[in-house]
């Protein structure tokens, strides 16, 4: 079901009879028709694998499962809304900043040490997000959160992208991803520990970033 943005900090979404999404606890704004909202303790489709990724990164609030027929309104804390569209690949985006997403998408949690080894262990501890993001896998839409307005960056074969990892919302596709000390001029000013790394990603695939450094 795919979402409608309404403007940049609030999406509607049609729910149909027999189907289902999720969505964050509190992202309803306001709805038509008849709708139910559920809390889901086993973390969606991801099952108690997923529950248990979410409590070990401190992202233990339950999903709400929204079903019924009728259209729903979503938001959250003014953030911007970006709706990411998957065709069968996988996304990559860290569990608090979820709006809401098709029940119909598989969902995961990933170590993130699996990707990058220690480094990608390195940077949970830098972002503060924890070591582990959650994946959503299929066909459908999925609204993520982010401050400031997002921008897509492609990633392509022999050109990779560098960002910063407290600007990174999500990034889908076959991608690798790799922690590197960046020691720069940010530093120098005393801006924080977050800019001494940049977050490398190689492959075929996209990024989203936020233009504003501020943590959900």
């Amino acid at each position: 079901m795919p979402f409608r943005e309404i403007n940049s900090k609030m999406v509607e979404a049609t729910v149909l009879p027999g189907q289902k999404m999720y969505s964050q606890r509190g992202a309803m704004l306001a709805y038509r028709g008849d709708v139910s909202f559920t809390p889901n303790i086993q973390g969606g489709q991801g099952g108690v694998m997923s529950m248990i990724g979410r409590r070990v990164a401190n992202e233990a609030a339950p999903l709400m499962t929204v079903e019924g027929n009728g259209t729903v309104m979503f938001g959250h804390g003014g953030h911007h809304i970006q709706v990411i569209n998957l065709s069968g690949d996988t996304l990559y985006v860290e569990a608090d900043r979820l709006l809401a997403f098709d029940g119909t998408l598989q969902q995961g949690t990933m170590f993130m040490g699996s990707q990058g080894g220690v480094m990608g262990m390195v940077r949970g501890q830098v972002t503060g997000q924890g070591l582990f993001t959650t994946t959503l896998k299929g066909h459908g839409a999925v609204a993520v959160m982010a401050h400031g307005g997002v921008i897509e960056l492609p990633i392509t074969p022999g050109r990779e992208v560098h960002v910063d990892p407290q600007a990174y919302v999500a990034h889908h596709g076959d991608v690798r991803n790799k922690l590197s000390t960046a020691l720069g001029w940010r530093d120098m000013v005393g801006r924080g520990s977050g800019e001494a790394f940049q977050l490398e990603l190689s492959g075929s695939g996209a990024v989203y970033v936020q233009t504003s450094e501020e943590k959900l």
